[in-house]
């Protein structure tokens, strides 16, 4: 049940108390409102509110607030809950930058796709498909050409109940196709949770680390990403265990892995990792049931204010099954595009994707449609 947050209720907020602002109200003309909007970093997203909530334990209390009048509600917020806002705040704006691969550059000015390369014979979409490593580097350099901006292999399957992969066996799966990759010139990340992985991919070529675990799984893996100066994602699950689905319960879905997430953060840079080689996702369907996912979707602009770029990822999962009559993987392109539409319109710098053509499409519609709307 919603419950209105007012200024004075910031004034009299308890010491355990929380704030969170997120952008909301997004516009597609920001010059009609000049400076009664901002902008999403260096994206081409304005937003013209601001979603403030106070959360006290399972007490949430929100309130819509204009731009413009933010600077009104820091003030009357305590010290403490003001200094958060205004980090927040700079968080939205910091600009992101580019990614760097070798020679290449991945811009974040615009949403990027990461296509999904599994060289597993168990993952649930595509399992199998890409067992033969000529296969997988065929279909790695496809993915480039079809417009994946990054090219993301992965040597273990993290779907529920997945058994755990021994980390040699791991690497004779990756590191071929990740050298193939990278020689050809294709931007290359990989997607693992464990430290000897990570060391022989970025050998191989590879010069993202994608880990589903947040450098949590493996004791060695902030050394390695640490020394190695490459960008990192951080993802959301709620174990860091060898089931990351594990213990997936949440008080407040949204600010509970937001909170893990801002967590993470703080730790890697404590460990030597800048923020700004970070790269943050919410990790929809780890863990997580419908409406935990939903909350994510709809809150998905609260991640920018941790002044990291954004990852989303919902290609083909059980949420789209889950809202479409049982939907089969196979059957999934349709919310997949749907999904990733929605979280480039809430700023999302990198959508990570099976079908990368389709998306390629999707998302030069939604360039076309912002184009239009800025110079009109």
């Amino acid at each position: 049940m919603f419950t209105p947050l007012t200024q004075s209720d910031l004034a009299s907020a308890p010491s355990s108390a929380r704030i969170y602002c997120r952008p909301t109200c997004f516009v597609d003309r920001p010059h009609e409102l000049d400076e009664d909007c901002l902008r999403i970093a260096d994206t081409m997203v304005w937003f013209a509110a601001w979603h403030v909530s106070l959360v006290d334990g399972g007490d949430v209390r929100s309130a819509l607030v204009q731009v413009p009048d933010l600077h009104s509600w820091i003030a009357a917020m305590p010290s403490r809950l003001g200094d958060a806002a205004q980090q927040q705040i700079a968080g939205v704006q910091r600009p992101r930058g580019n990614l760097h691969f070798g020679a290449r550059t991945v811009r974040l000015n615009e949403p990027q796709i990461m296509g999904i390369l599994n060289v597993t014979p168990d993952s649930f979409s595509d399992g199998g498909k890409h067992g033969d490593p000529q296969a997988a580097i065929d279909a790695g350099f496809a993915m480039a050409t079809e417009g994946a901006a990054i090219v993301d292999v992965g040597g273990e399957s993290t779907r529920p109940g997945a058994p755990l992969v021994w980390e040699g066996d791991e690497i004779k799966r990756v590191e071929p196709v990740i050298a193939a990759l990278a020689k050809g010139g294709v931007a290359t990340s990989v997607d693992t949770r464990k430290a000897a992985v990570m060391e022989a991919a970025l050998a191989a070529g590879a010069s993202l680390i994608n880990d589903i675990s947040a450098l949590r799984y493996d004791e060695r893996a902030l050394a390695v990403v640490a020394a190695a100066t490459c960008p990192v994602v951080l993802m959301h699950a709620p174990s860091a265990k060898s089931d990351p689905h594990e213990g997936g319960t949440y008080a407040q879905p949204l600010f509970d892995v937001y909170d893990l997430l801002a967590a993470r953060i703080a730790a890697c840079e404590a460990a030597g990792i800048a923020r700004t080689r970070i790269i943050v996702d919410p990790g929809i369907g780890f863990g997580k049931g419908v409406a935990d996912n939903l909350a994510l979707l709809n809150g998905l602009a609260l991640f920018h204010t941790l002044g990291c770029p954004l990852l989303f990822g919902a290609s083909r999962k059980r949420l789209i099954g889950a809202l479409d009559g049982e939907a089969a993987v196979g059957d999934r392109l349709g919310g997949s595009i749907a999904l990733h539409y929605q979280a480039a319109s809430h700023g999302a710098q990198l959508v990570r994707v099976h079908d990368v053509p389709e998306t390629r499409q999707a998302l030069r519609m939604w360039r076309g449609l912002r184009d239009a709307a800025l110079v009109a």
